[in-house]
């Protein structure tokens, strides 16, 4: 992936929408970004549904945060009254660029704009949208409103190809995540000490049906005994903590597999790991894979839709598992990497360029050159 660097000396006011700051992969994204534009001189606010109570990350003191507090309220009129409110705060701060995080907040945010001269709407998806379980009106929105932004952003090619068969008119832009580099530790914390001579698997997301836990599982439940030196953590929380729980206790591996939470201090517990595994059904761009690739560690992944092959070279910096959800192939990989301590090492000193690949250097470089090409090449008749 190869970027050219456009920038613009003239600062810019920017207003990113996203419905909360609880957490989540979108939600950092947005809290990094706003803190990159603002070093580049910027003028930024923050906008959410939920107020800042909530918040899981910390936002740059010189982000303006704006609460709309409509977060709860659904159906029809509870839409109106949000973009009703959006729109308010769209006139009174009167941005150069608005630019709504994930599908929703894309779609308010360009209806909320609709007719306020010089205000640019970009549209963003941080999914594959086939994953999503958006209803049919909220389609029919996005098929609406996506033409009418100024630019549509997609993680990834194949996000891209996607919405140029199922939402035609899209002006769409590949922009990826930037890796976020250096890790901290932060709260919450979660301590573990690895004794000597034991080996770890480290998984990391959403306890959740996309990200294949349970294939995962499966999968080294199935080699466990080959490899009686490996354990496998999980960390994140969800709906589905209670079905895994019960799956490894049934496979016998309560002693060999933990899920100990959602954890802060991922510095910790990349330096601790051997190998990262995402055993997920489908993804945008894996932030937690980026993390792990620029600590160096060996990673291993299903070749789902989209992300993983955009960040993984095969056999160079990491290994891709075709086919994707088959937990049997999963294991071969895995317990072929588990065996090879020489290509661990290897993959791992490879897999560090992601530092630059997915640089914010990088990335906020494609973003100024969106900034630039939406402000000096409006659509004919848009205007919002």
């Amino acid at each position: 992936m190869s970027f050219e660097m456009h920038t613009k000396t003239s600062p810019l006011r920017i207003m990113l929408f996203i419905h909360s700051l609880r957490g989540g992969g979108a939600e950092r994204v947005a809290v990094d970004l706003a803190a990159r534009w603002i070093s580049n001189g910027h003028d930024v606010l923050l906008v959410t549904q939920t107020d800042a109570s909530e918040n899981a990350y910390e936002l740059n003191k010189l982000v303006q945060r704006i609460s709309l507090n409509t977060a709860g309220f659904k159906g029809v009129l509870a839409n109106l009254r949000r973009l009703y409110i959006l729109r308010r705060e769209i006139r009174r701060h009167r941005p150069d660029i608005v630019i709504g995080f994930m599908t929703t907040s894309s779609i308010l945010a360009v209806l909320a704009a609709s007719g306020i001269s010089g205000c640019h709407v970009i549209a963003t998806e941080h999914t594959h949208p086939p994953s999503q379980t958006l209803s049919g009106l909220w389609q029919k929105l996005r098929r609406y409103t996506y033409p009418k932004a100024s630019k549509v952003i997609a993680l990834t090619h194949g996000t891209q190809v996607w919405l140029e068969k199922h939402v035609p008119g899209s002006n769409i832009a590949v922009i990826p995540n930037a890796v976020h580099w250096p890790l901290e530790n932060k709260e919450p914390v979660i301590q573990y000490v690895k004794a000597p001579g034991r080996k770890l698997l480290l998984g990391v997301g959403r306890l959740h049906h996309d990200k294949g836990f349970d294939l995962l599982i499966k999968a080294f439940a199935s080699i466990a005994h080959l490899h009686p030196e490996w354990d496998l953590i999980i960390l994140g929380e969800g709906d589905k903590r209670e079905a895994l729980q019960k799956q490894l206790e049934e496979a016998g591996m309560s002693s060999r597999i933990s899920m100990p939470g959602r954890a802060g201090n991922m510095l910790a517990w990349s330096k601790m790991a051997d190998i990262y595994v995402l055993s997920s059904r489908t993804e945008g761009l894996s932030n937690s894979l980026l993390e792990a690739m620029a600590c160096g560690v060996p990673s291993v992944a299903f070749d789902c839709d989209t992300g993983p092959r955009e960040i993984i070279r095969p056999d160079l910096d990491g290994v891709l598992v075709q086919p994707a959800e088959d937990e049997e192939a999963l294991a071969a990989h895995l317990s072929a990497l588990m065996f090879n301590q020489t290509k661990q090492v290897e993959l791992g000193k490879r897999a560090i360029d992601v530092r630059d690949r997915f640089s914010m250097r990088r990335i906020s470089g494609l973003w100024q050159q969106v900034f630039n090409e939406v402000l000096d090449h409006k659509k004919d008749g848009q205007k919002g």
